[in-house]
């Protein structure tokens, strides 16, 4: 297939639209199924890099879910506890831990709900059986992988009537060196970031604690393969072979700690036991779930637990979840891992990072008050690696 049109651009008085290969070579993709648009392929093909990346860099499946061209959260294929499970709404799930990649999904769809509404998915590894069986249950706009067992593809094909968007993309392309970019009628021309992201790029830390755990390492890793194909400004929390919490696109680097803080914090929350025995009615819908579990734990827009809500979504109205609760939940949080796509200009992100449990960062380093924060994350016996390389990604 040389090119393929699509139904618009971005918005629908954005036409003509189509993909093809600048140099008139076949698209290195195979629709199965449905008719992805502009957004779909932006979400694909930056999402296939990421989970490409991941599991080049750590050996393990991996899996991410995008929403406009920025990952939701990405992780690699490692057992879920029952708790977790649960959170995640997978703990119906047969089979789960026999499959790595299907673990890799349900860590990274489970990771925040409420943003992966109607998502698109990366798979590194040909999707099997069980993983299609969970995606089938979700709302979402499409895939991407290298493959489908035969049996998972026609499990797929029956989400949306048939239409459901599957893509399989050739896991041996390789793109040209040099990308382009049209802006206002101006091309831009750059080399592709390929940049490798692997345990040698932590070496040089620059704290009092020089204790790097493997796990943390991994943690690490996670978070920064993942902030490359996040839209800058970004930081990402990590922690057991996940991000928890990916802050992207914001103009200041602690709104986006901030952002991504509380999803970490979150995520967190929702495996608190208040919140893992919700007495949710029978017939409340997945997605409902979502929204109430956030209401339940944020508080936002609706007190789930006042009178003449809480029928709604409860068959006995649950206690309150308080701000001293969650604090003291929180509190005993450590060993989660912080990265960030370009320097720390000031501590108040290792602050922020400590409240949700933060004891490694990696940062690229190189601004004038890296002193500053380097005391801050000594007074809190973090570890902390400089990698000298700025992730920015647009």
């Amino acid at each position: 297939m040389k090119e393929f049109e699509l139904k618009y651009g971005c918005n629908p008085n954005q036409k003509p639209a189509k993909i093809y290969m600048r140099d008139g070579s076949d698209l290195p993709i195979k629709i199965l199924s449905g008719r992805p648009g502009y957004i779909n392929f932006l979400d694909a093909f930056n999402s296939w890099q990421l989970v490409k990346e991941l599991k080049a860099a750590l050996g393990m499946p991996a899996v991410t879910s995008f929403k406009h061209v920025s990952p939701t959260s990405a992780a690699v294929g490692i057992p879920l506890s029952a708790d977790l499970k649960k959170a995640c709404f997978v703990d119906d799930i047969e089979g789960l831990d026999d499959s790595p990649l299907a673990c890799a999904y349900a860590r990274a769809r489970g990771t925040d709900r409420m943003c992966s509404f109607g998502d698109w998915v990366a798979m590194s590894d040909v999707c099997d059986v069980t993983t299609a069986k969970m995606l089938k249950r979700e709302v979402s706009d499409g895939v991407i992988a290298p493959g489908y067992e035969p049996e998972a593809l026609e499990i797929l094909k029956t989400k949306r009537k048939g239409n459901y968007n599957i893509v399989k993309i050739d896991p041996g392309y390789r793109p040209a060196p040099a990308e382009h970019k049209e802006v206002f009628g101006v091309t831009f021309e750059q080399g592709r970031n390929e940049f490798r992201i692997n345990r040698e790029l932590l070496s040089n830390l620059v704290t009092a604690n020089k204790t790097l755990p493997d796990d943390a390492a991994r943690d690490l890793i996670v978070s920064l393969i993942t902030l490359k194909y996040t839209q800058s400004n970004s930081v990402c929390f990590a922690v057991d072979g996940q991000a928890i919490g990916v802050g992207a696109g914001q103009q200041s680097r602690i709104h986006c700690t901030r952002l991504a803080g509380s999803k970490a914090d979150t995520w967190f929350l929702r495996q608190h036991d208040k919140v893992l025995s919700l007495p949710f009615r029978p017939e409340l819908g997945r997605p409902d779930r979502d929204n109430v579990v956030d209401g339940y734990i944020n508080q936002n827009e609706e007190d789930v637990t006042a009178d003449g809500v809480w029928q709604k979504y409860f068959t006995v109205r649950p206690e309150p979840f308080t701000q001293e609760e969650k604090r003291a939940y929180l509190d005993t949080i450590t060993g989660v891992s912080l990265g960030s796509d370009a320097f720390f200009p000031f501590d108040d992100s290792i602050i922020r990072g400590r409240k949700s449990g933060v004891s490694y960062v990696a940062e690229p380093g190189g601004s004038i008050r890296d002193d500053l924060v380097i005391a801050r994350a000594d007074e809190y016996g973090m570890v902390m690696a400089f990698t000298g390389m700025r992730l920015f990604h647009h």
